[in-house]
C-alpha cells in the first residue's frame, strides 16, 4: 500500500477549496450582461460534456469575448476539466469589462484558487464582496482560500457566517470540518462533517473525511465502516491501514473525542 491510495481518502482535506469551490461552481446564478439573461448549470456534467462545452463556448466566445454569459459558461467548461489557468485568463479579462460584476468576480476568485493563486485569489473575492448582502458561495470561498493560505481561525468565520445565511448547507458545513481538522480540532471536525453527511445525497468527499477524521482518533474500524459506503471494502481497509501505520510511525496518540453530545451527530 503505497501513499498515493491514501491520497485519494486525504484529497479534498489536503485541497479543501474542492469541494467549495465546485459546488458554487455549479450553483444555478442568474447573468445579466444588460441584453439577456441565463442560468448556468445547476447539474453536475460528465466530463464528456464538459470537453464538448470547452469547444462550443470556446467557439463563441472567439466571436464575441465580450458577451459575459458566453465568457462565463466557457470558463466553467475549462475548470471543469481542469484547464484552471485558462479560465482564470478568460475571467480576468472579462473582469477588467465588467469590473462591479460580483458574479464575474467570484467565478475569477474561484479560477485563481483552483489554479493555485491564494493571495490574488482572496484579493479578488474580497473585492466580490457586497456587505450589504453577503454571498454566502463567495464567503464560503474566502474561507477555503484562507484555509490554504493556513489561516484556519479567519476561515472558520467566515463558514459560520455564510452558515447564518443558509443554515446546515452541506457544502459550507464541509469545508468547515474540513477547517477544523486542519487546525487539529478534530472533535469538532466530526460533529461538523456528520452534519454535512446527514443531507442527501451525500457527496461521496464528505464521507471519506469523515473516515479521515474518525480514523485520526485511532476508531479505526468505525473509519473503515464508514468508507465503505464509497469505497471497495479492500481499498477501505488498505487506506485506514496505511492511516494506523502512519499514526504509528509518526508516534502519535489518537485525539479522544470530548465527552459531550454533539450537535447534529446523530
Amino acid at each position: 500500500m503505497g501513499p498515493n491510495r491514501f491520497a485519494r481518502l486525504f484529497a479534498s482535506a489536503a485541497i479543501i477549496a474542492g469541494i467549495g469551490f465546485a459546488a458554487a461552481g455549479c450553483q444555478t446564478t442568474q447573468v445579466a450582461d444588460g441584453t439577456n439573461s441565463i442560468s448556468l448549470a445547476p447539474e453536475q456534467r460528465s466530463d464528456a460534456e464538459m470537453r464538448r462545452d470547452v469547444i462550443v463556448y470556446g467557439t463563441q466566445y472567439r466571436t464575441n469575448p465580450q458577451d459575459v454569459n458566453v465568457a462565463l459558461h466557457y470558463a466553467q467548461a475549462l475548470r471543469g476539466t481542469g484547464q484552471y489557468a485558462q479560465a482564470s485568463a478568460v475571467l480576468q479579462q472579462i473582469s477588467f469589462r465588467n469590473p462591479r460584476n460580483q458574479i464575474v468576480l467570484g467565478e475569477y476568485g474561484r479560477a485563481l484558487a483552483e489554479a493555485g493563486e491564494y493571495q490574488q485569489a482572496l484579493q479578488v473575492l474580497e473585492g466580490a464582496t457586497n456587505p450589504d448582502q453577503p454571498d454566502w458561495h463567495i464567503l464560503s470561498a474566502q474561507g477555503a482560500v484562507l484555509d490554504q493560505l493556513g489561516r484556519h481561525e479567519e476561515a472558520q468565520r467566515h463558514y459560520l457566517t455564510a452558515l447564518k445565511i443558509v443554515p446546515d448547507e452541506p457544502t459550507v458545513l464541509s469545508n468547515l470540518g474540513l477547517s477544523y481538522a486542519l487546525s487539529k480540532n478534530l472533535t469538532d471536525a466530526e460533529s461538523t462533517l456528520r452534519r454535512a453527511a446527514a443531507h442527501q445525497p451525500v457527496d461521496p468527499r464528505v464521507r471519506q473525511n469523515l473516515a479521515l477524521v474518525v480514523g485520526l482518533q485511532g476508531r479505526f474500524a468505525e473509519a473503515e465502516s464508514i468508507a465503505q459506503a464509497d469505497l471497495p471494502p479492500d481499498q477501505a481497509a488498505a487506506n485506514v491501514a496505511y492511516l494506523r501505520n502512519m499514526l504509528e510511525r509518526k508516534g502519535a496518540t489518537p485525539v479522544k473525542r470530548a465527552a459531550r453530545n454533539d450537535a447534529g451527530s446523530s
